[in-house]
C-alpha cells in the first residue's frame, strides 16, 4: 500500500496523474475543480506549493498574511507552480488562555497531518507571533519537503510621550507605574496601546521577532526577510520572492534536512546571544532539533552561545525597535560580523541553494548605532546561563537583560553570587492575591518563586515568572527582585528571571519541595542554584509530597498533560519526537477509498 514505490516526477502527482489507477485519479482531482481550477493545471506537471496560512482574526500578529499570501501566490505562478492555501491552527500568544505554548504542539500536529495526508510537492510558511515560528518548523522538519518560511514582520515604532514604545517592554513599565500610584487605569490602557501601531508583531525583540531571526539564521528564510517590518512595501516584495523561490526548491528537492543541520542550530544559537534574543528561544531550538533528528540540549546554549557579545541595541536588552534593526541591516548584518569573526559555520547551505558565505557576500552595510563591531560590543558576554543544582536539573536565565542596577543590588557582594530566602507562590493567582500582603516580610533579599506553572502544571508552560515587588518597594525605588520558576516569562521583558525550571513541580521537581523562608544560593559562577536545606530534610519533603490534583478543562489538556515533556527537551510531544523524515521511513498513506 506504500504509494512511494511508484515512480512520479512530482508527489502530487500521485493525487493527480495517475493513469494506472485512474480512479482514485479521477476522485482526487474531481473536487479540486469545483471552484474554478482546470484538469490542465493539476494534471501539467507543475509543482503544487501549500501556503500554510496562519493569520486569522483571531491571531491579529499573523492577520495580515492573508494578505501576503496574495503575493506568495503570484510569486508561485509566476515561477511555474500552482499555489493551494490552507489553515492551521491559530496560535495568539495574548489571546489564548491558558496559554498560546499550549497550542504550539496541536499546530505542529495539525500540520503534519497536512503535508503528509494532501497532494504537496512544497510549502510556504507563514510564521509571526511567538509558537508560530516552531510549530511551522517542527511540521516541516517532520514530513522533510521543500519549505520556506515567510516571516511576518514587526509592527511599525510605537511611541508614548516623546519616546520610543515597545511591545511588551511599555507593559511591564506601566505595570510599575501604575503600582506606583503614578497612572490610572486609563492611563495605563492608553500607555500600553501606544506600542500596537500598526499590523504585525511585537516590534521589540520578543519570542517573534526572535524566533523569526533564528528561522533566518538557520537558513530556512530568503535573506533579509525576519526583520522588514510588516507595513513595509518590502514584506510584500518579500512574500514574491518566497513564492518564487520555493518553486526552484521543489524541482532541486532542497529540504529542510538539508538546511537545518547541527552546523546550522549552532549558528543559530550565536545568533540568539548577539541580538539579545527572548529567553523562549532555547527550549524552540531544542524542539524543532529533536523534530529534524539532530542532537541539541539545553546545555549547548551555555557552551556555544554564553560567550558571544551584544550586538543588536535592541529593547529589551537595548534602546531600538524593529524598524531600526531592519534599517540597521537586520539579520544579515549581525551574521557577516559573526562570520568575520569567526563564530559561524559558513558553508551550511540555505533556502537559496547557496552556503552562508555566499548570501552574508550580499549582506548590507550595518549602522553601526544600531549593530556593533563584534569588538566594541554593547555587552562582551551576552548568551544565556544554564543552570542547575539540587532543585532542578536545568533553567536559564537571559545575561543580556541584567542591568548595572540589578547587578549592583543582587549580584556584587560577592560578585555573580545572591543568597537570601524565598517567597513561594502556587501559580500567578496567588502571587497576585498575596504580593501586596506586608506578612510576607518580602525584603530586598528576597527570591520570589512561582511553581505549578509549567508544561503540566499550567498546563503549558505560562509566561509568569517575571513577577514584580510589592508596590510599596516599587514606591520606594526598588523595582525588580531575583525571581524564579518553572513557567515562562515574555520575552519582551527586561527581567533577568531564572526561567524553564526543569523537571516542574507539577511532576514533583525541586521547586515542589520549597517552603517560603527556605534559603536558597544562586552562584551563576558555577552556574549552580541550590536550596540550603540538609540532604535528610529535602528526602523527608520529598517523601511527603502529593502530586497536584490538575483539571483538565478540554480533551486537548488531557492528551497533552499525558504526553509533554519537560521545557528542558524542548517541551515536545514526546511520542512524536520518535517520528522524523516520515515520508522517507514511513511512506505515503494508502488511499483513502
Amino acid at each position: 500500500m506504500d504509494q512511494t514505490k511508484k515512480q512520479f516526477r512530482l508527489r502530487s502527482q500521485r493525487w493527480f496523474d495517475d493513469p494506472e489507477d485512474p480512479g482514485m485519479t479521477a476522485l482526487y482531482i474531481e473536487r479540486f475543480l469545483n471552484f474554478g481550477m482546470t484538469r490542465g493545471e493539476l494534471q501539467s506537471g507543475k509543482p503544487i506549493i501549500g501556503i500554510a496560512q496562519t493569520g486569522s482574526d483571531i491571531a491579529p500578529c499573523n492577520r495580515h498574511h492573508l494578505a501576503l499570501a496574495e503575493r506568495v501566490k503570484a510569486g508561485i505562478r509566476d515561477a511555474g507552480g500552482i499555489p493551494l492555501e490552507f489553515p492551521i491552527h491559530p496560535i495568539q500568544e495574548t489571546g489564548k488562555r491558558p496559554t498560546a505554548a499550549l497550542d504550539r504542539n496541536l499546530a505542529y500536529l495539525s500540520l503534519v497531518e497536512i503535508l503528509h495526508g494532501y497532494p504537496m510537492d512544497g510549502v510556504v510558511l507563514t510564521t509571526g507571533c511567538d509558537k508560530t515560528t516552531p510549530a511551522c518548523l517542527m511540521g516541516a522538519a517532520t514530513v522533510n519537503i521543500p519549505a520556506l518560511v515567510l516571516s511576518g514582520g514587526p509592527m511599525l515604532d510605537g511611541h508614548w510621550k516623546g519616546r520610543l514604545s515597545g511591545s511588551g517592554t511599555i507593559v511591564w513599565e506601566a505595570r510599575k507605574q501604575l503600582a506606583a500610584g503614578e497612572i490610572n487605569y486609563d492611563g495605563f490602557m492608553q500607555m500600553v496601546a501606544s506600542s500596537a501601531t500598526s499590523v504585525g508583531h511585537c516590534n521589540t525583540m520578543g519570542t517573534a521577532l526572535s524566533m523569526n531571526s533564528l528561522a533566518e539564521a538557520l537558513g530556512m528564510s530568503l535573506p533579509g526577510c525576519a526583520a522588514i517590518p510588516a507595513a513595509y512595501r518590502e514584506r510584500g516584495q518579500m512574500a514574491h520572492a518566497t513564492g518564487m523561490r520555493i518553486v526552484d526548491m521543489v524541482k532541486e528537492n532542497l529540504r529542510p534536512s538539508d538546511i537545518m543541520t547541527r552546523e546550522a542550530f549552532e549558528n543559530t544559537i550565536v545568533l540568539a546571544s548577539a541580538i539579545g534574543a527572548s529567553s523562549n528561544c532555547p527550549p524552540h531550538l531544542v524542539a524543532i532539533a529533536r523534530h529534524m533528528g539532530v542532537e541539541l540540549t539545553t546545555e549547548d546554549w551555555q557552551t556555544i552561545g554564553a560567550d558571544i557579545p551584544l550586538l543588536v541595541d535592541c529593547q529589551p536588552a537595548g534602546r531600538f525597535l524593529g524598524e531600526m534593526f531592519y534599517r540597521g541591516g537586520g539579520v544579515q548584518a549581525v551574521m557577516k560580523e559573526l562570520a568575520e569573526a569567526g563564530k559561524l559555520h559558513t558553508t551550511v547551505r540555505t533556502v537559496t541553494g547557496k552556503t552562508l558565505a555566499e548570501d552574508l557576500a550580499l549582506a548590507p552595510l550595518p549602522d553601526r548605532e544600531v549593530i556593533r563591531p563584534y569588538e566594541k560590543p554593547l555587552l562582551e558576554q551576552a548568551g544565556f546561563v544554564v543552570l542547575s543544582g539540587n532543585l532542578f536539573d536545568s533553567a536559564v536565565m537571559k545575561v543580556s537583560v541584567i542591568d548595572a542596577d540589578f547587578r549592583k543590588r543582587f549580584l556584587s557582594d560577592p560578585e555573580d553570587i545572591f543568597e537570601g530566602k524565598v517567597i513561594v507562590f502556587e501559580g500567578p493567582e496567588d502571587y497576585h492575591d498575596r504580593i501586596e500582603d506586608p506578612d510576607l516580610g518580602v525584603d530586598d533579599h528576597t527570591v520570589l518563586v512561582i511553581r505549578n506553572c509549567g508544561p503540566v502544571g499550567y498546563p503549558g508552560s505560562a509566561e509568569v515568572v517575571n513577577m514584580q515587588p510589592p508596590g510599596a518597594m516599587i514606591k520606594a525605588g526598588l523595582h525588580s527582585l531575583p525571581t524564579m520558576g518553572d513557567g515562562r516569562q515574555s520575552g519582551t521583558s527586561a527581567s533577568p528571571s531564572i526561567l524553564n525550571v526543569s523537571p516542574e513541580a507539577a511532576v514533583g521537581g525541586g521547586l515542589a519541595l520549597m517552603n517560603s523562608g527556605d534559603r536558597i544560593r544562586i552562584n551563576l559562577k558555577t552556574r549552580k542554584v541550590d536550596l540550603l536545606i540538609s540532604e535528610e530534610e529535602m528526602a523527608a519533603r520529598r517523601a511527603a509530597w502529593t502530586p497536584p490534583k490538575l483539571l483538565n478543562k478540554t480533551p486537548w489538556e488531557e492528551i497533552y498533560r499525558s504526553m509533554v515533556g519537560q521545557l528542558g527537551t524542548g517541551g515536545c510531544l514526546e511520542p512524536a519526537t520518535l517520528y522524523l523524515n516520515i515520508l522517507e521511513t514511513r511512506g505515503e498513506s494508502r488511499h483513502n477509498h
